[in-house]
């Protein structure tokens, strides 16, 4: 016995619903993720804040010093220790937790404070969207 499911309908449903990746849903979901994490970020001039977007569900952060914010730690000369580095010289992460501006808010790993605080609001107004 062998049968077989047609499911070429199922990515104009998923269209239809505005859940495909460039969907309404996944627009919902990105907009709301970037303003809500800009509480959680670290500020100091808006750089950081500002040079975030979002591209397939996913938050990138353009400036060189995202990654270390994000996680905490801080970045320094390998040959002095310094956080200045000379010219073409890679730092290297030191075991120095960083401190912020407005914290304990603002802060290291704020994208998933963000969530633990806002992510079922996110999900509810995301399966309101759906179908709409």
């Amino acid at each position: 016995m062998s049968f077989s499911v047609d499911l070429s309908g199922l990515n104009v449903l998923k269209k239809n619903q505005g859940l495909g990746k460039d969907g309404r849903v996944q627009k919902y979901i990105d907009q709301e993720v970037v303003r809500r994490m800009a509480p959680f970020t670290p500020f100091d001039t808006g750089a950081l804040q500002n040079s975030a977007y979002v591209k397939c569900g996913e938050v990138i952060y353009t400036v060189p010093y995202a990654k270390f914010l994000y996680y905490g730690r801080a970045m320094v000369s390998p040959s002095t220790g310094s956080t200045w580095a000379r010219a073409g010289e890679e730092k290297v992460v030191a075991n120095r937790p960083l401190t912020f501006k407005g914290a304990p808010m603002r802060g290291a790993y704020w994208f998933l404070r963000m969530k633990a605080h806002y992510g079922q609001e996110i999900l509810k107004g995301a399966g309101e969207k759906i179908g709409k």
